[in-house]
């Protein structure tokens, strides 16, 4: 008479298909891990451009009799404010987004629009991906030259 014994331990198929399943749970976990750290640096980029349009608001509020609107001196000059903002606004933007941002400043019947533009391919996940971050406000002075 032939004793039938029960298989004890795993078989080397049942050890494959759980490491093949393991490997593809890791993979997975792995693929979220690297999309949110796109997606973080995305809203890192998008947080910095909102810190650099709300300071060069805040400068254009504190200096409202100046005129904004003009083009960007190649160099700052410590003794006109309004130049030495434009110059400190254009070295923020290109420190923050590399050499391929850009910032602007518009202004229309005092109300004054910020525009900032930089590539955002690396959180994209495809080139030449571009972000705009647009701040626009009215800036008032009364008669006696106070905001």
């Amino acid at each position: 008479m032939r004793e039938r014994h029960a298989q004890d331990g795993m078989t080397l198929i049942e050890v494959l298909v759980a490491l093949l399943i393991l490997a593809v749970g890791l993979l997975g976990a792995a693929a979220v891990q690297i999309k949110a750290l796109q997606y973080t640096d995305s809203s890192r980029m998008s947080t910095q451009a909102s810190f650099i349009a709300y300071d060069m608001l805040d400068r254009i509020r504190a200096n409202a009799l100046a005129d904004y609107g003009v083009v960007t001196p190649t160099v700052g000059s410590p003794g006109n404010v309004r130049d030495q903002d434009l110059h400190d606004f254009t070295g923020n933007v290109a420190n923050f987004g590399g050499p391929s941002a850009k910032g602007s400043i518009g202004v229309n019947h005092q109300v004054y629009t910020i525009r900032i533009t930089w590539d955002d391919s690396r959180a994209e996940g495809h080139p030449e991906s571009e972000r705009s971050l647009v701040l626009s406000s009215r800036v008032a002075v009364d008669s006696g030259g106070v905001r």
